[in-house]
């Protein structure tokens, strides 16, 4: 690799490279130490193509769920089946690996512009800004910035835009899917809200059982799919959609409290 040379968005793959193994070694007791991260299907990844892949996931914390996907992904890559144990991996990781975040957010501070040279493709949220509600049109600079991305590698996205649960999937999402024709893998997190803090850079509560399991590429009819069909599909695959919201019992919610206390380390 040329010292200076740059990715399709301008950054020097040698800093990145740096900047990714630096936050690795920082972060990795973060899912193996003070928390353990229980892996499922990561052989999934290492028989991906290395582009044109959108991961979609539920969302808890704004920074910590994709340092995460850094993590697994690179330590599937590097021959690690559902572990991340052995930091080693991060030695030579995937530079091609982008997440989509809120322009606003990845802006506010050192450390988040630090992170989104590691691989953010910031776009303009289009129903919220500085904390009130908006609406303003897709910026086509923003879906085609994802494209450029898709083109290079992996891209990773919260197609809910939120950190709050059971929130409507965003068009967008299917409109890309719809437009650039990507593998798309989805990925259920959870334990990351308890964790860490909202922004995921501070540890909230150590020996909390923290999951996340990869599932199969969605089978999509790229052609014939509605836009409609194909945000049900997401909805359902990361466990977002309405049907997995029910009213638990006195008992069942006393099971469910139990079992959290053995899922703690």
């Amino acid at each position: 690799m040329g010292l200076f040379k740059r990715n399709p968005f301008g950054h020097i793959l040698f800093l990145k490279k740096w900047l990714i193994r630096i936050f690795g070694v920082i972060t990795h007791r973060r899912f193996r130490g003070f928390n353990e991260l229980q892996i499922e299907g990561s052989e999934i990844i290492k028989d991906l193509p290395g582009t044109n892949v959108l991961f979609v996931s539920n969302h808890q914390t704004y920074f910590a769920d994709v340092v995460a996907m850094f993590h697994v992904f690179n330590a599937s890559l590097s021959g690690r089946t559902d572990s991340i144990k052995n930091i080693g991996y991060i030695w030579d990781p995937k530079l091609n690996i982008y997440y989509i975040a809120a322009k606003e957010t990845m802006k506010a501070g050192l450390l988040p512009k630090i992170l989104a040279y590691m691989g953010s493709i910031s776009i303009e949220r289009t129903w919220r800004s500085e904390g009130k509600d908006v609406n303003r049109q897709v910026k086509m600079s923003d879906i085609s910035s994802i494209g450029k991305a898709l083109d290079d590698g992996w891209v990773i996205t919260f197609p809910q835009g939120t950190t709050t649960p059971f929130k409507p999937i965003r068009k967008g999402t299917a409109h890309i899917i719809k437009r650039y024709k990507p593998i798309v893998v989805p990925i259920v997190i959870d334990g990351f809200r308890r964790s860490f803090d909202k922004k995921g850079l501070f540890i909230k509560k150590k020996n909390i059982f923290q999951s996340f399991e990869i599932k199969e590429p969605l089978e999509i009819d790229y052609e014939n799919d509605t836009h409609a069909d194909i945000v049900e599909k997401i909805e359902y695959a990361i466990e977002q959609h309405s049907s997995f919201l029910k009213v638990v019992s006195q008992k069942d919610l006393a099971a469910l409290e139990e079992l959290n206390k053995k899922r703690e380390w």
